[in-house]
């Protein structure tokens, strides 16, 4: 195994989060390695909006940029300020003690501070349908991509507080939302389910699942098909969009028992730092918000984490 000297910082995840505290951290010559990810153990090179065609709302794009182009941008800052780039996956990490530890296969690599920015991954019906029509109308982010059906019919499968906003927040754009649900109740909170019920535009589809999603062959979403889990019924629905709201999966399997996690396994920071239960290691983007989950928060809790991560070290005496 071959072992390299003990890095200043070492950053994993390279969507928003991850390549701004790089961008800091190298401006702050802490000479970061960031470990983007190879795919193979679910770490994108460029986290999830390597897989959004168009990104409306990041702020400097008025005429939107594509989720590929944005990332490409933001590793090309990285690399000119300084930033060293392993394209490969983490196996796993030990910060029991100083420096940290860090597996990459045969390399093992030592930090005196680790930024994790690992993210985290929108959970889907699993459709083979719904996998083909991904960003053609099938999304899990109403905020991102609720705008490019303004005036359309959409669906929101879902039946939690996320689906009642997502619910909600299409309302105001589009012509008409049905919201498809799986039980005959909703596990939401009592004033987020009376907004969706007292609300005109949204129909509530109760005791059923999305059988299949229409149509790959457009290329696009026509319409999805509804089956009602206590009668079979099968019916189709009209719509140009699917908005699937059934929550999602932080990255955090490297880190059990080494972090304090939240009950809904997201990474625990302490309020109004990037501060996890280990000194020296930071969280940032979605691995640790699962309130907000956008990419231009994600970058901000990004520039967080490499500013705490500077002042933690210059404090220690380590940089």
């Amino acid at each position: 195994m071959s072992e390299t000297h003990v890095r200043n910082v070492v950053i994993i995840g390279s969507g928003p989060a991850g390549l701004t505290a790089s961008i800091y951290a190298a401006r702050a010559n802490l000479r970061p390695l960031l470990i983007e990810g190879f795919n193979a153990g679910g770490l994108i090179p460029g986290g999830q909006l390597m897989f959004t065609s168009d990104v409306e709302n990041y702020p400097g794009f008025p005429d939107k940029v594509t989720g590929q182009e944005l990332m490409g941008r933001f590793r090309e800052q990285a690399e000119r300020q300084g930033t060293e780039i392993v394209t490969a996956d983490v196996d796993r990490v030990d910060f029991s003690e100083r420096p940290f530890k860090i597996w990459v296969e045969d390399t093992l690599y030592l930090a005196q501070a680790v930024i994790i920015a690992t993210g985290a991954r929108a959970n889907y019906v699993g459709l083979p349908s719904e996998e083909a029509l991904k960003n053609k109308g099938v999304s899990a982010c109403a905020v991102c991509d609720g705008a490019l059906f303004r005036g359309e019919d959409v669906v929101v499968v879902g039946g939690g507080d996320t689906a009642m906003e997502e619910a909600t927040y299409l309302s105001g754009l589009c012509r008409s939302v049905t919201l498809v649900h799986r039980r005959d109740e909703f596990r939401a909170s009592k004033s987020m389910i009376n907004r969706v019920v007292d609300n005109s535009k949204i129909k509530i589809l109760y005791s059923s699942v999305i059988d299949e999603v229409l149509d790959p062959k457009e290329d696009r979403v026509t319409a999805v098909v509804v089956k009602n889990v206590k009668t079979g019924e099968k019916s189709t629905v009209p719509c140009a969009a699917m908005f699937v709201a059934i929550g999602h999966t932080p990255m955090t399997e490297l880190f059990v028992g080494q972090l304090e996690l939240h009950p809904n396994g997201y990474l625990k920071t302490s309020p109004g730092s990037t501060r996890t239960s280990v000194p020296g290691v930071f969280a940032s983007g979605d691995v640790q918000d699962f309130t907000y989950r956008q990419a231009v928060t994600a970058a901000g809790t990004g520039c967080m984490a490499a500013l705490d991560a500077e002042r933690w070290l210059s404090a220690e005496g380590a940089h």
